[in-house]
């Protein structure tokens, strides 16, 4: 296939973008080279990508490699918008279609391509979904720096998979090629979202294998909720910014049975795992989920990455100011 592809021409925008940040390291380039073939081989809609940070494994197997129809996942919007932004500057729009963490994601296909993700219960979601959904032939090149490789993710893999092995090291990168589900998981359902509940809070918490936190209700989550009982009792509306698994978003509507919650997190996990917990405490007409970043309604706060960064901050509180005229200052205590 074609060998002309730039990868310089890719960029992070609209996340942080510096001399030091790049839009596509070596992990990238050793997932395509170890897939290049299966790709090639695979029939249009059969690919999959999850994980794409900013589009390179996407537009790399489509370019270098000639895929069609290419499923992706990614969960930060971030990345949705980066993909979207570098499909026009290298001409390949239309090519690609975005879906969550389903099982229409994987159904049929027969390559499954990205980065593996940072937690485990990430890449167990993933794991579970493919091996009950994707083709009986189905092959996974899965890569990450071999500093934040774990026996761990080879286990992880092997309870849903016959076959896992690791590539040769190259640029402090491997691959794990994954394939042959394990036939006693074909077309069975996931773990996902998890689900657990806490007597003390009276809630039920679900969460998705990427969300931060998993089921648990981290000290910053608990410190939060202490603040609910000080806010305007007159309220009608409030908004949860990074609301995560929906904790306090859920609290607060249950709290105060006439308030209309907004949660809204950049994490498409997040939003997932939000409205699984609004469902489970039966608040689904109280809490309205979205996913969002930095739009001009709501901002978002709750992205690690980007804590010191003072542009995000500026943009942030830019948008805060826009679009928080008509809301009723339910203002939770910042989690930055």
């Amino acid at each position: 296939m074609s060998n002309a592809f730039d990868f310089q021409v890719l960029r992070r925008f609209p996340d942080l973008e510096a001399d030091n940040l790049v839009a596509v390291d070596a992990t990238d380039r050793l997932v395509l080279a170890e897939a290049g073939l299966a790709i090639e081989a695979a029939a249009a809609g059969r690919v999959v990508v999850v994980g794409d940070r900013y589009g390179a494994v996407t537009l790399g197997a489509i370019a270098l490699h000639g895929a069609q129809e290419v499923r992706v996942h990614q969960d930060p919007i971030t990345g949705e918008q980066a993909l979207a932004h570098n499909a026009i500057r290298v001409e390949l729009t239309g090519r690609f279609r975005h879906l969550p963490m389903t099982p229409e994601l994987f159904a049929g296909s027969t390559v499954i391509i990205g980065q593996l993700p940072k937690g485990l219960d990430a890449l167990r979601e993933i794991a579970q979904l493919a091996a009950a959904h994707a083709n009986a032939d189905v092959k996974l090149f899965l890569g990450g720096r071999v500093k934040h490789m774990t026996r761990s993710m080879n286990d992880t893999l092997s309870d849903r998979f016959a076959s896992v092995s690791a590539s040769l090291a190259q640029q402090k990168s491997r691959v794990l090629k994954v394939s042959d589900p394990l036939p006693e998981f074909r077309a069975g359902t996931t773990d996902y979202p998890l689900r657990q509940h806490y007597a003390d809070l009276n809630l039920w918490v679900c969460a998705h294998g990427a969300a931060f936190a998993g089921t648990k209700v981290d000290v910053g989550t608990r410190f939060l909720l202490e603040f609910l009982d000080r806010m305007n009792p007159t309220a009608a509306s409030a908004v949860d910014l990074g609301c995560g698994t929906g904790v306090i978003a859920a609290s607060l509507a249950r709290s105060r049975p006439m308030m209309n919650v907004l949660a809204t997190d950049q994490s498409a996990a997040a939003v997932a795992s939000a409205a699984a917990t609004a469902a489970a405490n039966e608040l689904t007409a109280q809490v309205r989920v979205l996913r969002d970043d930095a739009m001009p309604a709501v901002p978002p706060w709750h992205l690690r990455a980007r804590r010191s960064c003072p542009e995000a901050v500026r943009r942030s509180r830019s948008s805060a100011r826009a679009g928080w005229r008509d809301v009723d200052r339910v203002q939770l205590p910042s989690r930055l």
